[in-house]
């Protein structure tokens, strides 16, 4: 015969998951979100400024997590200008321009901030 005895309740787990439950992270996200559109707004190399203003964001909730994305909705014949500034692109007349790194500068401090304000959040339970 087996026995099985307990003793105690569940009293701090249910308060830690009530407390989870609260967690502004979407929030925190949008925040950030916003944040980030202006970063690369600003980093942006101009020339007529269409690419850089039209920078966005969007946050996702899904039954893993919390997700950000950037995107750029400037699109010319189906090509983003965006990514031909951030990588390079040939020409027509076989030359090459080189690519920008501009967003990864840009996004390296609001993803610092983002990761700092999760971790406050989340050890506050």
């Amino acid at each position: 015969m087996i026995i099985i005895k307990q003793k105690g309740n569940f009293r701090n787990t249910e308060r830690l998951l009530s407390r989870a439950q609260k967690l502004r992270l979407q929030t925190i996200l949008e925040h950030y979100g916003t944040r980030g559109v202006a970063a690369l707004a600003s980093a942006t190399p101009r020339d007529t400024g269409k690419t850089a203003s039209s920078w966005g964001y969007q946050v996702s909730i899904t039954n893993k997590g919390y997700s950000i994305a950037w995107t750029n909705s400037n699109e010319i014949n189906g090509i983003l200008p965006a990514i031909l500034i951030q990588y390079g692109h040939g020409t027509g007349t076989g030359g090459y321009v080189e690519g920008l790194d501009y967003i990864n500068p840009a996004m390296k401090p609001i993803f610092n901030e983002i990761a700092d304000a999760i971790w406050k959040e989340v050890s506050n339970l």
